[in-house]
């Protein structure tokens, strides 16, 4: 059986993400043992690591170094199979607009704020909306595996990843232009929607998740 962590640095909807995982892997019978965690000897340990966010990336930021997280983290990035999602996803960059706030700087870009110019469209971003997977990119097949390019997602983000290097892209949607819906490189993933309020589309992507192999 598998050890599956949510990492747990006081930021993030975390049960709501073990819980989606837990089904997952039942539903599609993936003996998975989920644990919420704030340890590092956990994260040492783990087969697979989550990596949410939620909030502000200045306070999400400050919080994972207060925590003592920091160093676990990157360590299970660099040789683990890994999922960021939301702010867990835009805390893998460089730096953030938000607060100038630096990031973890495993991939190279920076996290901008959403400036629409169709006053009718508002921020933050949040609700459905359409996502398309970049043909051919293996870290999306893996991820996306089953789910057709154009599904619905659920969004909740003032700010979104524009990475420097466009071959992490694994799939972009639409708000007063294209942007960064999800990224990915060998052993790493990460989605700005929240998988865990994406009904089946999202319990398949955690599905495919706990099915990945290095």
């Amino acid at each position: 059986m598998q050890k599956l962590v949510v990492v747990d640095y006081g930021m993030g909807n975390l049960r709501s993400v073990a819980r989606a995982f837990e089904f997952a892997s039942r539903e599609w019978e993936i003996p998975t043992c989920v644990v919420i965690s704030g340890e590092p000897q956990d994260l040492h340990s783990a087969d697979k690591v989550v990596f949410p966010g939620q909030g502000a990336m200045p306070d999400c930021m400050r919080y994972l170094r207060e925590s003592g997280l920091e160093d676990p983290v990157r360590q299970a990035a660099a040789h683990r199979p890994f999922l960021g999602i939301c702010v867990g996803m835009q805390m893998l960059f460089d730096l953030s607009e938000e607060g100038h706030t630096p990031g973890l700087g495993i991939f190279p870009g920076s996290v901008e704020k959403f400036r629409p110019t169709d006053a009718t469209l508002k921020v933050p971003h949040m609700g459905w909306n359409q996502v398309d997977f970049v043909p051919d990119n293996s870290v999306s097949s893996a991820l996306f595996d089953g789910i057709p390019s154009g599904e619905r997602f659920y969004f909740v983000h003032s700010y979104y990843c524009a990475p420097s290097d466009p071959s992490i892209v694994s799939a972009s949607a639409d708000y007063s232009g294209r942007f960064t819906a999800a990224i990915g490189r060998a052993n790493i993933f990460a989605t700005q929607f929240h998988p865990e309020k994406s009904h089946q589309a999202g319990l398949t992507v955690y599905k495919n998740f706990l099915k990945v192999n290095l």
